[in-house]
């Protein structure tokens, strides 16, 4: 059985006293959640004070990106040491908007797999159709590249540390969800691609998430699918209240 893994990403969201009111009021409402992995990722500017507040919750923190050295003239880079450094266990990678909006290649995306998880830190490594590319049938298509290319040259120990959060584009703050039986479609395609290309353990363990509007009203009847293992959450995260309900369904 695999832990669900709930996580919300604020994207550019919250300033430091904002995000530390958000934690501070979801650190109860969750307090007693024991079969979820929870795990809120802040901005970078927020990271530090967020992780003193996080100090024996149940709550974990990651990052919503990072780079591929440790350090060196890489100007607005932040290394994973660095989010090791500020109380991160977990950096989200290959975010639909880090592919559109800053051009991230597969290959990009995995030396910057594979050197968070060299570097220690655990990852939710990103996948997801427009769609375009859902419409025009080559939805198969465009996972199995970014399998294929993303995970490449992980070891079957590094999938202890990582979990694939399948996001259709085309669902992101849109709004619009894919439905449950799509959710499963996908996510039974994403486990057989990684049952192929790295066996049978691995598959069986790794944790896929879903992401894209999901929300309290929405979250049970996607975690019901077997090939659901939790959800990584924009907007819904950004409120307390909200995001606890949608952790509580996910058990």
């Amino acid at each position: 059985m695999r832990k669900p893994l709930v996580a919300g990403n604020w994207k550019m969201n919250k300033l430091v006293g904002e995000s530390l009111a958000l934690v501070n009021a979801l650190k109860p409402l969750v307090k007693d959640v024991e079969g979820v992995d929870i795990v809120v990722c802040p901005v970078f500017t927020a990271l530090h004070a967020v992780a003193d507040a996080l100090k024996g919750s149940n709550i974990q923190l990651g990052a919503q990106n990072c780079f591929t050295r440790e350090s060196g003239a890489y100007t607005g880079e932040v290394s994973p040491q660095m989010l090791k450094d500020a109380g991160c266990t977990w950096t989200i990678i290959g975010h639909s908007e880090r592919r559109q909006y800053f051009n991230e290649s597969d290959e990009f995306l995995n030396e910057k797999l594979r050197f968070a998880l060299a570097s220690g830190l655990k990852v939710m490594f990103c996948i997801g159709e427009t769609l375009e590319e859902r419409e025009s049938g080559r939805m198969n298509d465009v996972l199995v590249r970014q399998i294929t290319n993303g995970l490449m040259g992980l070891s079957e120990a590094d999938f202890d540390n990582t979990s694939i959060a399948y996001e259709p584009v085309w669902a992101i703050g849109t709004g619009v969800t894919a439905t449950p039986e799509q959710a499963e479609e996908a996510h039974a395609f994403v486990r057989g691609l990684v049952r192929d290309q790295f066996g049978e353990a691995v598959a069986d363990k790794v944790r896929i998430q879903y992401g894209g509007s999901v929300k309290p009203d929405n979250v049970a009847s996607l975690m019901a699918k077997p090939n659901v293992d939790g959800s990584l959450v924009g907007g819904a995260s950004l409120k307390a209240d909200g995001f606890a309900e949608l952790v509580r369904k996910s058990l």
